[in-house]
């Protein structure tokens, strides 16, 4: 696969997961050249709708954020409102910590406690932790006080659409970025009575802003499809399949 927006390698290791991010077992993290080339094909698709204005973002199976966390850190600028949901509690509250590194106070009370696992153990990782939360510190202070970026994360069962519905209110969702489970990794918890992936298209049906656009990640062996959606593109990278779609 050819990068057609994240061409360039740039040093993403202050966006690390387990480094500021934090990590939660079992919830491994996404590449961040291939989240923010994701993020940027959907940006083009909406720019080619003429959609220009920032954008809500939101993944159903969230796990612990991190995906949302590093292309919100990459391209604010595109976005209005950073949602999470994801079926287990656990990772719900991981999800909120992380969603937090978004927010000023969220990345100070980090640093804090970085600094206190430094002075507790001395290791180069929390040096190198506090080096990446004052890097992220800078960019956050760069951003204008005038758009603050809204970010939060609810439990929830990504195939329900009237809970999704429920959680969300009255707001529309513009993008869903998700990498869905697969492997030996991660899997699919909840209601799994129907080919869940399938339900989780038809549960977004309900919350989609009108040409909504959905990203999906997962294994090179699934092809997803769904009545309510039609196929923009798709290409392969590794092991993953990507497929990005547009509500009908």
């Amino acid at each position: 696969m050819d990068y057609r927006f994240a061409v360039e390698r740039p040093d993403y290791s202050h966006l690390a997961s387990g480094h500021v991010f934090y990590n939660l077992p079992g919830y491994p993290a996404f590449p961040v050249r291939l989240a923010s080339e994701i993020f940027q094909r959907c940006l083009d698709w909406r720019r080619r709708a003429g959609e220009t204005a920032p954008c809500t973002l939101f993944d159903p199976c969230c796990g612990a954020a991190y995906g949302l966390g590093v292309v919100a850190f990459l391209h604010r600028d595109a976005l209005r409102e950073v949602i999470g949901a994801d079926v287990d509690v656990a990772a719900v509250e991981c999800a909120r910590r992380n969603l937090s590194l978004l927010t000023l106070e969220g990345l100070e009370w980090r640093r804090v406690e970085l600094e206190t696992l430094l002075a507790r153990f001395g290791k180069a990782s929390h040096q190198e932790a506090l080096h990446s939360a004052a890097l992220l510190q800078k960019q956050l202070l760069a951003q204008p006080a005038s758009m603050p970026l809204v970010a939060w994360a609810f439990q929830a069962d990504a195939t329900h659409g009237e809970v999704l519905s429920e959680n969300l209110g009255e707001r529309t969702v513009d993008v869903v970025f998700s990498d869905v489970p697969y492997g030996q990794r991660s899997h699919w918890k909840g209601d799994v009575s129907s080919t869940p992936l399938v339900a989780m298209l038809e549960a977004l049906l309900a919350v989609l802003a009108p040409a909504g656009l959905v990203a999906i990640a997962a294994d090179k062996s699934v092809k997803p499809a769904h009545p309510g959606y039609r196929r923009l593109e798709q290409f392969q990278v590794g092991k993953r399949r990507i497929a990005i779609f547009q509500a009908l």
